[in-house]
């Protein structure tokens, strides 16, 4: 197949480069700095503008996984701003792009994510149900995912991935988390009550494959682990790998003041279930998190 990626440099997209260049599939990135795709993506084509290619081959598919980090830094009005330039406004760009082509891309996948939901408390979620809270991450997701919806009027058959934190010794929220843990610095944060959906990124990868190849597959599709687990069984499942202690706690005021709205990334939580994915037949390689973390730390 010939996949165009967006977001194609990121932990998610270098991951599925590697995976879908063994495959032979042809794989181009429209990134920032095409010059550096073809190194850091498995030798995938680079291009600065989607114009490049028009006129050229047709594309069989679309994965859309750009957005600038939401948890990076607080969401500050200039930072909501870059988090909705870098998520919604690309996404309709893209997405127009689509609909200009003599033939249309078979397929989109793009990214969400599980603060879709908002903070769900102790109810159980899945793809069906209704946004717990309204947030600004789960009003940019709903914005997100209405403008990859648009694609379908074209023909086109929509994917939408709702992902939970992708656990990756060389990126996301574990490699932020490794250094203190591995300093017997784990702590738990707030009341470490709050659900914690997770995926393994070699989960990740094979979810989004199964999407690509099954053509039955659209709509919402919660990427995470059928095993969703507390904080503070995370805190302690993580340091239990490291052979570490975790005995500290965060307290949640604390977070509140350093953070303000965003603390509700660390502090809420969803009780996740990935229905549909199991319903499609797709099989989890790490479905619990004590193995998950045991095969990541060996690496």
């Amino acid at each position: 197949m010939r996949i165009l990626l967006t977001g194609g440099t990121g932990l998610i997209g270098q991951a599925l480069c590697r995976h879908w260049r063994h495959q032979g599939h042809e794989l181009w990135v429209w990134s920032r700095n095409p010059r550096q795709v073809p190194a850091l993506c498995s030798g995938a084509q680079g291009i600065a503008q989607l114009q490049a290619l028009d006129g050229g081959p047709a594309m069989d598919a679309v994965i859309n996984l750009a957005g600038a980090p939401i948890a990076d830094r607080p969401w500050t009005e200039a930072r909501r701003r870059l988090l909705w330039r870098s998520r919604v406004d690309l996404t309709r760009t893209l997405v127009d792009w689509m609909g200009r082509q003599a033939t249309s891309p078979r397929v989109l996948i793009s990214g969400s994510a599980v603060g879709w939901y908002g903070d769900g408390g102790e109810q159980w979620l899945a793809e069906d149900s209704a946004p717990c809270t309204s947030d600004f991450g789960s009003r940019l997701c709903m914005a997100w995912e209405q403008e990859a919806e648009r694609a379908q009027q074209w023909g086109v058959r929509v994917a939408l991935l709702r992902t939970a934190p992708v656990l990756a010794p060389q990126g996301g929220m574990l490699a932020r988390l490794l250094p203190p843990f591995r300093l017997g610095l784990g702590a738990r944060l707030g009341s470490g009550r709050q659900w914690m959906p997770w995926i393994h990124l070699d989960d990740q990868v094979a979810l989004i494959d199964h999407l690509l190849r099954h053509e039955r597959c659209s709509g919402p599709y919660n990427a995470c682990a059928p095993d969703p687990v507390r904080n503070t069984d995370f805190t302690q499942a993580l340091a239990r790998a490291l052979h570490r202690p975790a005995v500290l706690a965060v307290p949640a005021w604390a977070l509140r003041l350093a953070l303000g709205e965003m603390s509700v990334l660390l502090l809420g939580g969803q009780r996740l279930m990935p229905r549909r994915a199991q319903e499609t037949g797709f099989v989890w390689m790490y479905p619990r998190i004590s193995a998950a973390l045991g095969h990541l730390l060996q690496k």
